[in-house]
């Protein structure tokens, strides 16, 4: 699955940026408009700038250290740090921000979750055991 994945990556890096805004585009008309966007798999970084329909300023927003992590079985999503123009998306995003969000089992797309993982995996560090035994016994 590495040459896949690597593949797929130079693709997502190589592909026009009129191609896919024209795509998007079209798949969001009467909703949303993409003026902008980068994404860069390898520093775990997306960038977004939409207008939706109707409303006379733009969306930005920008994800970082994000990615799939395996847990029992199961594929979730960790979003790390994320950040918005809009106080209202901000607010939004502190509810997810940190937290292993289960990925729902979709059938037609259980076959790809192994290579999404692949794309996306991403190394969680966790605290050393220790520090959580001090900071347990202090409170």
């Amino acid at each position: 699955m590495g040459i896949l994945v690597a593949l797929i990556k130079l693709g997502i890096k190589w592909a026009p940026k009129s191609i896919v805004l024209w795509v998007a585009n079209y798949k969001l008309k009467g909703i949303a408009e993409v003026k902008d966007y980068a994404v860069d798999l390898d520093a775990r970084t997306v960038y977004a700038n939409t207008l939706l329909y109707g409303e006379t300023e733009a969306i930005e927003v920008r994800a970082e250290q994000f990615g799939i992590v395996l847990d029992n079985g199961a594929y979730k999503f960790i979003l790390q740090k994320a950040q918005s123009n809009k106080p209202w998306l901000n607010n939004t995003f502190a509810f997810v921000l940190g937290k292993a969000i289960a990925i729902p089992l979709i059938p037609q797309l259980t076959p790809f979750m192994p290579l999404a993982y692949a794309l996306l995996k991403i190394e969680l560090e966790l605290p050393d055991q220790k520090v959580v035994a001090a900071i347990e016994a202090k409170s």
